[in-house]
């Protein structure tokens, strides 16, 4: 057992599940979109819809949009920040089937055109899982690099994958695999040990049936 487990996480309050968790479902899809964000569409669920005004969930998952971590003394200023910054912000209900009480729904709208979907569950204790990405089933935590591949449901994208991480000397801690249907569209998550090189990503993001490439690191935003 880690002794966040009993003491809770290090966070600007007050509930771990409705603020620290809110603040790192917004930072995670903030490193997955990947780019400087111009708009954010948030569509909050069940328990965040219920109790997140008085637990700030708002302010906590602009707050990580904008980058801040779950400590950080200017998350209940986000929405100011954003504003100054020009980041269109909207907050919306919304009922998700099958996913956890606490979930917020992000779409996302980066600056160079590029879109995100999101559906982020907070756990508790600033555990998170993210459950979707535009539309496909996911299911990662955000505490190790992780590659995102939307691809055609074909043989040979899986061991292309991997043989290109087992030349980059990257180990593959996890991975999981969706698809929408057969020969449709599918998904691979791997969550890794390493970062991967920016050389390999572009490579992989020119293979045939490879539609796009969404990289999670855990060093620059």
């Amino acid at each position: 057992m880690n002794i966040f487990d009993i003491i809770g996480p290090v966070m600007v309050g007050p509930s771990s599940s409705h603020t620290a968790g809110a603040v790192k479902i917004g930072y995670v899809s903030r490193k997955l979109l990947g780019e400087p964000l111009t708009k954010a569409e948030i569509f909050l669920h069940g328990s965040f819809l219920a109790t997140g005004s008085g637990h700030g969930t708002n302010f906590a998952l602009v707050a990580g949009l904008l980058g801040m971590k779950e400590d950080d003394s200017r998350i209940p200023k986000s929405l100011e920040i954003a504003n100054e910054n020009n980041i269109e912000i909207s907050f919306n209900k919304t009922t998700l089937k099958g996913f956890h009480p606490n979930s917020a729904l992000l779409k996302l709208y980066g600056k160079s055109g590029r879109t995100l979907e999101i559906i982020g569950e907070s756990v508790g204790g600033s555990v998170i899982n993210i459950a979707s990405i535009d539309g496909l089933s996911a299911n990662f935590s955000g505490d190790n690099p992780t590659l995102i591949v939307h691809n055609k449901d074909q043989p040979g994208h899986v061991a292309e994958v991997t043989s290109m991480l087992s030349h980059k000397s990257v180990n593959i801690a996890s991975m999981k695999l969706y698809r929408a249907n057969r020969g449709g569209n599918a998904v691979m998550i791997l969550e890794l040990d390493q970062e991967i090189p920016a050389d390999a990503l572009k490579w992989l993001v020119k293979l045939e049936g490879v539609e796009k490439v969404t990289y999670y690191s855990l060093t620059n935003i």
